[in-house]
């Protein structure tokens, strides 16, 4: 791990988080459709993808034997059911009031994951009570995890955002996500390991999960741009991620990449990906984590009026 975080021992808790996107902009990196609908395939992807990391761990919890690691990982499924809905609330509110309808995408994806990676994939029926099968899908969570611990450090290091003029709550929503990626960066990759997971099946997992990122990532931005009148015409994947990543609202594709690359190592510990104490530091400031706390959500302030909090009902 990271010296800084050597000696950092929490226990992994969800936050309650609630977002209003009244006010979000179709556009919510202002002037910016290629880092807006780059990153909006994750609102498009989390909903259901997480969803099914909570369905896989809800199997695996009963097989734990290391009491901190079923800790872990009860703290794990429940922040990942939360990340689940609170992307949901995306697609319910932030799409649905422009117009978008995302169930041509989200319905494809949700097929995907029940038919190649459910607990009977193929339609073969010894999936579901197979531990070896288990162990595959909790070796594709890791490698997914992987990523999303990379994505977590880069937004929380993002300054570009905020000089764009980021919409507020879509930036405190990924930001709150990505801390809570790095905080719970270690917990996939150990639980695999739990599991038997070896060296060869890491480097399996991983070359089967950058293509099927790259190939979702491409088909939801295009699927976005199309969906936004102001966006223009959509360009392959590469140069719309270039065109954000030239002005720092997304990550470089080749650091991304690169970020795959470290996985590979026979040496690799996912601690070494961000820095906990830097992550529990934006929850503790973060607006919505902070409202969560209190038992209320944050309702974004207009121009005149200062930061209110409302209790839900």
């Amino acid at each position: 791990m990271n010296p800084t975080d050597a000696d950092v021992r929490h226990r992994i808790l969800p936050r309650h988080v609630r977002f209003d996107f009244s006010h979000t902009p179709i556009q919510w990196v202002p002037g910016d459709p290629a880092s807006t609908h780059v990153m909006n395939t994750l609102n498009l992807m989390f909903p259901a993808g997480e969803m099914w990391f909570c369905r896989v761990y809800n199997k695996a919890l009963p097989l734990i034997t290391d009491p901190a690691l079923r800790d872990d990982a009860e703290g794990f499924l429940r922040q990942e059911a939360l990340h689940s809905r609170s992307h949901g609330g995306v697609l319910r509110h932030y799409y649905q009031r422009h117009g978008i309808d995302t169930a041509p995408f989200t319905r494809v994806l949700d097929w995907s994951l029940n038919r190649w990676l459910g607990d009977r994939p193929w339609g073969l029926p010894w999936g579901g009570k197979s531990r070896f099968w288990l162990r595959q899908r909790l070796g594709i969570i890791a490698a997914l995890e992987h990523f999303f611990g990379y994505l977590g450090n880069w937004v929380l290091n993002a300054p570009a955002l905020d000089q764009a003029g980021t919409d507020p709550v879509m930036l405190d929503l990924l930001r709150w996500h990505g801390a809570e990626e790095v905080e719970h960066r270690t917990v996939a990759y150990d639980l695999y390991r739990h599991f038997g997971g070896g060296y060869l099946g890491r480097c399996l997992h991983m070359a089967c999960v950058i293509p099927l990122l790259l190939v979702t990532t491409s088909l939801g931005t295009r699927f976005m741009y199309r969906r936004d009148p102001n966006a223009g015409k959509p360009m392959g994947l590469f140069r719309t991620w270039a065109q954000g990543a030239r002005r720092g609202c997304l990550p470089s594709l080749w650091d991304t990449l690169k970020s795959a690359a470290r996985f590979f190592k026979p040496g690799y510990s996912p601690g070494h990906e961000g820095s906990t104490q830097q992550a529990l530091a934006y929850l503790q400031q973060s607006p919505a984590a902070r409202a969560a706390a209190h038992g209320g959500h944050w309702v974004k302030p207009t121009p005149t009026q200062p930061p209110a909090m409302t209790t839900p009902a």
